[in-house]
């Protein structure tokens, strides 16, 4: 018999663990070469583990488990004969846009499945931190992995195939208690988020924007856009693109400490933050003072579906200068953005709300957005931070400042 011993790779510089998400397989499984077995979480991302050959699994840890990079998971017998009439394992299909997947519906569930052991119904980590998010009760989907065990992938096709009014339980009445330990993602978040507040010298400052010229432009060109560049036209990238045309003009902005030293930047390389199921997630669109606004919104799409697909890796989130976060698609109206560190500043975008303002001197109706941009004091002075949200502003609000000496700038600006 010849077995191999899988171990954990190292899924990024200065990661040394992981926790065991979430197991593809069952031990004695036949699994074949780069199927993937297993989701495992990093303080950075959520990443698959392919099988490296064939055979039949023996998994040595259970959900949950914290394990060494290097340390061994799992055997495989590679001598083992692939079993008669065994299934193919499943291929995940790429999708080409962010909308949901149209899934056939979920069989109901045996609403009196038998016991046969402790994990019957019961979720993994990642399943269970989904079906928290969600309010989703466990009668509700259909388990499908070891010994009944509910996945992240059985709770997924439960979304997807949706639920009616009577599906969401409301309050028990009862006294109990639910204790979940935390994911090393969310950890991790918990200390950055500490060691910025008690670190930095945070401050926020605040300003306005008046979105009905964007809004407008977006009215009139946002089908020769999509038709053009076969990507729709959103606010990101205006938003994108006047930051990085602010940042040029404020670099302090674009900078980090490092020590003693202040290191700035020849380059922008935005994060934006964007909603996954493991919870908000900040990839990094590289060079976005260089792009274009369909470049910007292919970029901001592609990374989007990855970490809606949970494909996400530590290198897509690694090396930004500037951090973009929209609270406004929740129905934030204002906010104190928390620094990304080692970056200096983040922008805090929220939602769009119909407000009286004075238009030489007269009063009008106006779309008006609250922005908000929280920055380390230690290197960003008030001067440069007042000064950079409003030069953000003043390009969000008159588009053609984005371009120079454009003869046609809402056209140039749009690439048509």
């Amino acid at each position: 018999m010849s077995v191999l011993e899988m171990k954990v790779p190292s899924p990024g510089e200065s990661i040394s663990e992981v926790e065991i998400a979430t197991w593809l397989v069952s031990d004695g499984d036949y699994v074949e070469k780069d199927q993937a077995i297993a989701e495992v979480d990093s303080d950075k991302a959520t990443l698959e583990l392919p099988a490296e050959e064939s055979g039949i699994i023996s998994l040595k840890a259970e959900e949950g488990d914290v394990v060494k990079v290097g340390q061994v998971v799992c055997l495989i017998d590679t001598s083992a004969a692939k079993p008669e009439g065994a299934a193919a394992p499943k291929v995940a299909e790429v999708k080409e846009d962010v909308k949901a997947p149209v899934v056939e519906k979920s069989a109901a569930p045996n609403p009196d499945p038998v016991k046969t052991s402790y994990a019957n119904g019961t979720p993994s980590v990642a399943a269970a931190k989904i079906m928290s998010e969600n309010n989703i009760p466990a009668s509700k989907v259909n388990a499908t992995g070891r010994d009944g065990r509910i996945t992240k992938q059985d709770v997924l096709a439960a979304l997807s195939g949706g639920f009616s009014s009577n599906d969401i339980q409301g309050w028990g009445g009862t006294r109990n208690q639910n204790r979940e330990k935390m994911s090393m993602l969310r950890r991790k978040i918990a200390e950055r988020l500490v060691s910025v507040k008690n670190e930095t010298a945070m401050l926020t400052t605040f300003n306005e924007v008046d979105m009905k010229p964007i809004m407008d432009l977006r009215a009139k060109y946002k089908d020769a856009f999509a038709k053009h560049h076969e990507v729709n036209l959103g606010f990101m990238s205006f938003f994108t693109k006047a930051v990085t045309e602010a940042l040029n003009i404020f670099p302090a902005v674009n900078a980090q400490i490092d020590g003693n030293e202040v290191i700035f930047h020849d380059y922008a390389d935005i994060g934006i933050a964007v909603s996954s199921p493991k919870g908000l997630m900040v990839p990094v669109v590289r060079n976005a003072e260089q792009m274009s606004l369909a470049d910007i919104e292919r970029e901001i799409k592609r990374l989007a579906i990855k970490a809606r697909d949970g494909k996400i890796t530590p290198d897509d989130m690694t090396g930004g200068t500037f951090t973009i976060t929209n609270g406004g698609v929740f129905g934030s109206m204002l906010s104190t953005p928390i620094i990304n560190p080692p970056q200096s500043a983040i922008l805090g975008m929220h939602n769009i709300v119909e407000r009286p303002v004075a238009i030489n001197g007269k009063v009008e109706i106006r779309p008006i957005m609250y922005v908000a941009l929280s920055y380390d004091h230690r290197i960003i002075d008030g001067k440069e931070s007042v000064g950079f949200l409003v030069k953000v502003k003043e390009m969000l609000e008159n588009p053609e400042r984005m371009l120079f000496g454009a003869k046609d700038p809402h056209a140039v600006l749009l690439g048509l």
